[in-house]
């Protein structure tokens, strides 16, 4: 752990290192891939780059790692890192990256706070690096090792076996591996990362649920097509996949990463999901289903309208085949389609929710804030209560020991 020195300085500094760290990591970003652009070629979501979530969640991480050392200087945040393990081995994250991400960090560090950054200070924090990027490595290596991969090794080609239509945003892609191997084991609720070449020449890669029952041969994930809004850019990798991906294409797929997954127990179950977070929830449904699980299961689902929740009618027709299955939906606009359906957003005041429940949460963060709160009001403990989150995790050091 933090030795007694460096916990002490690391302490007295933490104020000001964390309100500098929007600047620090926007330097480090802007120096790493001055020097080495070819870290933007697969590794790194250029999207997050340009709208700055990369940058918040790498904030928040370091200084949600350093006050977790502080306050329980005996154990490390395990949420916190199991998160961003799987994520790192999503795309394929290796150890000696780390001494190069040491290299542009510390150096950011020491143009940002000048003469503040004394030679001890700078041990302290080099001390918290270390020991989050040896945690890190060591969690990465046993994923790893799980999954039967050499470190970094994730990519295999997939055949698009065909292609649904599932709304006028969002479509859905079955694939088959293509070289012959058998597909690798995956639980409900993980994702896979997808790598394409852009037109600019440069690969970029981003994760997808897996939207189905990930126990045969076939997988599938669910793309919705994204236009950008308040300043942030277009969905690159989703537009290129829905636009120009069909049956017959071969898609680049790592191997299946997620520390959230569908846990086998008795207990009640609850998935809650809004817009397009619906997909890891219908894979979970798929795989209840497919098991025949007694389980109580509530699957619980907010959207603008029918029209656009996708996978609608496959969650209706995997909630009835459970025995103890209930579907709840909530539209803005309510359309006779869904004559049942709950009008405005997810309120939680009108469902039944067990207190011995399971929770699984998939959407914007401000809805998964919102349900999660009303979920801890009802007596839900923080614990049982899991969330997955598209891109960065900017919530992640604020829940990390929930």
């Amino acid at each position: 752990m933090l030795s007694e020195e460096s916990a002490a300085l690391v302490r007295a500094t933490l104020p000001a290192v964390s309100g500098a760290l929007d600047e620090i990591t926007a330097r480090f970003y802007d120096r790493m891939f001055r020097d080495r652009p070819e870290l933007l070629d697969g590794l790194f979501n250029r999207g997050n780059q340009a709208d700055g979530g990369q940058r918040k969640a790498l904030a928040g991480s370091i200084a949600g790692f350093a006050r977790a050392l502080l306050d329980q200087p005996d154990a490390f945040p395990d949420a916190l890192l199991a998160r961003i393990a799987h994520k790192h081995t999503a795309v394929g994250v290796t150890d000696d990256q780390y001494t190069l991400v040491h290299k542009y960090l510390f150096g950011a560090i020491t143009e940002v706070l000048g003469d503040a950054l004394t030679p001890e200070v700078a041990a302290a924090w080099d001390e918290v690096y270390w020991l989050m990027a040896g945690a890190l490595i060591a969690r990465e290596a046993r994923l790893y090792q799980q999954a039967g991969l050499e470190p970094g090794e994730i990519w295999r080609p997939w055949t698009v076996v065909d292609r649904r239509e599932e709304t006028a945003d969002v479509a859905s892609f079955l694939l088959h591996p293509a070289d012959g191997r058998p597909a690798p084991a995956a639980r409900a609720g993980q994702y896979v990362s997808v790598k394409a070449l852009m037109p600019d020449g440069v690969h970029q890669s981003r994760q997808y649920s897996l939207s189905s029952d990930p126990g045969g041969q076939v997988r599938r994930i669910t793309v919705k097509r994204v236009a950008g809004t308040d300043g942030k850019p277009d969905g690159e990798v989703s537009n290129l996949l829905y636009e120009t991906v069909h049956a017959g294409d071969v898609l680049t797929v790592a191997a299946p990463f997620g520390d959230v997954v569908l846990e086998e127990a008795d207990n009640p179950l609850i998935l809650a999901s809004a817009g397009i977070g619906c997909t890891p929830m219908v894979g979970m449904l798929a795989r209840l289903a497919a098991i025949r699980s007694p389980r109580p299961v509530q699957m619980l689902h907010a959207d603008t309208c029918p029209a656009e929740h996708a996978l609608r009618t496959e969650t209706r027709e995997l909630t009835a085949r459970l025995p103890h299955g209930e579907a709840v939906f909530w539209y803005e606009r309510p359309e006779a389609a869904e004559p049942g359906a709950r009008t405005g957003l997810m309120d939680l005041d009108a469902v039944a929710v067990p207190e011995d429940a399971t929770a699984y949460l998939c959407g914007p963060l401000p809805f998964m804030r919102t349900v999660r709160a009303q979920l801890l009001e009802r007596g839900i403990p923080a614990r049982r209560i899991h969330y997955e989150v598209f891109g960065p995790d900017l919530w992640l050091p604020d829940t990390a020991r929930g």
